[in-house]
C-alpha cells in the first residue's frame, strides 16, 4: 500500500522547521570533521547570506538587483559529505495502522533536508530481508530535493530486515559524512556488526528506533491471538494479566537499553521516537536532548 508520507503540506512544515533550526543546527550536518569549501566545481547547489570576509567574486549581483541583499552562490565541491539514509522497511514496521511506517519515512525526509540544507548529498536506501535498494541517489541542492523526496511514498513494507546483511556488503566511504539506520530495532537478528562497519569506516553515526505508543505501553487485556507481522504462520494464544505487561515492559526496555548502550559504546548517537508525535516536535525534543542542536 502506498505511504503518501510526504505531501506538500509535509513539506511546508519541513522548511519551516529548518527556518527555524537555522544556525542553530550543532554538530550532525555540515561537515562535523573539517572545513567546508566551496567553488571547485561548475556545478550551482544554493546560496548563502554573504558575510563580511567572504570572497566578493561568488557573490550574486543580479540577487543583489532584486533583492537588495548580498548572497554568495555555493558550488559543489568535490569534497562534500554524503549523509546515508537505511530504512528498515519489514511487515513490522507497519504494525499500528501504517502510522510507525509513515514516521519512519518522515523523519528520513527531513533528516535528508536538513543535510542537504548544510550542502550535503544525501541517499536513501530501504532494507527488506538481506538486499539493500537504493531509492535516491546522492541528491544535492533544494530543487532535486523536492523533485525527488516523494520518492518515499513508492516504498512498500513487507518482508523481514536483517540490517547487518543489507549494510555490510555495501560501499559507504571513509570519514566522508553520516549514516542513519531508521528501524524499530525489534528483532532478534544482528544489527551490532552494521554499527561496527559504519564505526569503523569513520562515519557519524545515528540510530534512530522507532516505536508504536501501543508497542511501548500496550492496552490489550485478556485472552487473545497474536500473529507474528513478518511470519503470519507464527500466532501465539496468551492471557494478558499484570504479569504479562510488567514482563512486556521490561522486555521492550531491555530492547532499548541495549540498543543505546551498543551505539554509546561505538560512538554512535541513539534516539528513541514515538509514532504519535508530529516530527516538528520529535526534532525539536529529541534533538534538543540528544545535543544535536544548540
Amino acid at each position: 500500500m502506498k505511504n503518501i508520507a510526504i505531501d506538500e503540506t509535509f513539506l511546508q512544515r519541513v522548511e519551516m522547521l529548518q527556518s527555524v533550526l537555522k544556525n542553530n543546527i550543532a554538530g550532525l550536518f555540515g561537515g562535523n570533521h573539517k572545513s567546508r569549501t566551496f567553488g571547485s566545481s561548475c556545478e550551482f547547489v544554493d546560496y548563502r547570506n554573504y558575510v563580511p570576509g567572504d570572497d566578493i567574486t561568488k557573490i550574486d549581483w543580479n540577487a543583489y538587483a532584486r533583492f537588495e541583499t548580498l548572497y554568495l552562490k555555493l558550488y559543489l565541491d568535490e569534497r562534500q559529505l554524503h549523509t546515508k539514509i537505511y530504512i528498515d522497511v519489514s511487515q513490522s514496521m507497519n504494525f499500528g495502522d501504517g502510522k510507525k511506517a509513515r514516521t519512519a519515512l518522515q523523519i528520513a525526509a527531513t533528516l535528508a533536508y536538513l543535510s542537504v540544507t548544510e550542502l550535503d548529498r544525501v541517499s536513501v536506501f530501504t532494507i527488506r530481508n538481506s538486499e539493500i535498494t537504493e531509492i535516491i541517489s546522492s541528491l544535492s541542492g533544494r530543487e532535486r530535493y523536492f523533485a525527488e523526496i516523494t520518492k518515499l511514498n513508492d516504498i512498500e513494507f513487507s518482508g523481514d530486515c536483517f540490517i547487518s546483511e543489507g549494510i555490510m556488503p555495501t560501499q559507504v566511504g571513509y570519514g566522508d559524512g553520516l549514516s542513519i539506520i531508521i528501524s524499530d530495532f525489534l528483532t532478534d537478528a544482528n544489527y551490532e556488526n552494521a554499527i561496527d562497519y559504519l564505526a569503523d569506516k569513520k562515519r557519524d553515526l545515528l540510530c534512530v528506533q522507532v516505536l508504536t505508543a501501543e508497542e511501548l505501553n500496550p492496552k490489550v487485556r485478556g485472552k487473545n491471538i497474536f500473529y507474528d507481522s513478518e511470519n503470519p504462520q507464527k500466532s501465539y494464544q496468551k492471557n494478558i494479566n499484570k504479569d504479562i505487561i510488567k514482563a512486556y515492559r521490561a522486555a521492550v526496555q531491555f530492547v532499548q537499553d541495549r540498543l543505546r548502550n551498543y551505539c554509546n559504546a561505538r560512538g554512535a548517537e541513539y534516539v528513541l521516537v514515538k509514532d504519535d508525535k508530529p516530527v516538528d516536535e520529535i526534532f525539536f525534543e529529541q534533538l534538543t536532548a540528544l545535543g544535536v542542536m544548540k
